[in-house]
């Protein structure tokens, strides 16, 4: 089974990919986590995705599609995966479309997390990461226990260059100009299911898993 999360930077996708993943039992890709540990290792198609996202752009497709399409190869897809910030244009979800079905598969469901953009800006202007093991959080939603301090491990909290305010204005403009054409696309296949993310994150997340394992589209 293979699930998309669509949804602009900050609507929720990687906390509720999460809750996802482990209520249907799947492997969770995401592109966002695919690039920085690529960034990390010092890999050439990392640093390429790097040079875009601190500009708040996409990547390019062909970069995106390699990556996510190398992971969806690994052991712990063979039952399935939930896809979290792919695919992000048009061309990429043909992409995707092309290569499951040269597999012999299809993506089963799309989910699309709407939030509005006072919402979305509030909530990017406000993450903040572990330098450590990268857990999020958030000033307002999801603060830590301690200032500038992980509740995991204790490592220093930062703010990355693409959750800038006003970065992230950038980042939503090119999400709504070129990845909402994606919510036409998937309600024409007949596998889309809208759910409000201005909610609880628990609600939220149980509206999304319920609706998934329901079958309920749009």
């Amino acid at each position: 089974m293979y699930v998309i999360l669509l949804g602009a930077p900050g609507a929720g996708k990687g906390t509720q990919a999460v809750t996802v993943a482990k209520a249907l039992g799947l492997a969770h890709v995401s592109s966002g986590d695919l690039f920085r540990e690529a960034q990390a290792k010092g890999a050439e198609l990392g640093l390429l995705a790097k040079s875009y996202m601190e500009k708040g752009q996409l990547v390019p497709d062909e970069v995106t599609v390699k990556m996510v399409l190398e992971r969806l190869g690994a052991a712990d897809c063979a039952k399935g995966a939930i896809l979290d910030g792919f695919p992000r244009t048009l061309d990429q979800a043909k992409a995707l479309d092309v290569a499951l079905a040269a597999r012999g598969q299809r993506i089963d469901k799309v989910a699309y997390i709407k939030v509005s953009t006072d919402e979305l800006l509030s909530r990017l202007g406000g993450r903040w990461i572990c330098r450590n093991c990268q857990a999020p959080y958030h000033v307002k939603n999801l603060p830590p226990k301690v200032a500038g301090k992980c509740d995991t491990c204790g490592g220093e909290l930062y703010q990355r260059a693409d959750d800038s305010m006003e970065t992230a204005k950038k980042r939503l403009d090119v999400y709504f100009a070129q990845t909402a054409p994606l919510i036409d696309y998937y309600k024409k296949a007949g596998n889309l299911v809208e759910l409000d993310g201005e909610g609880e994150i628990d609600s939220v997340g149980r509206a999304l898993v319920e609706a998934l394992q329901t079958g309920v589209r749009s």
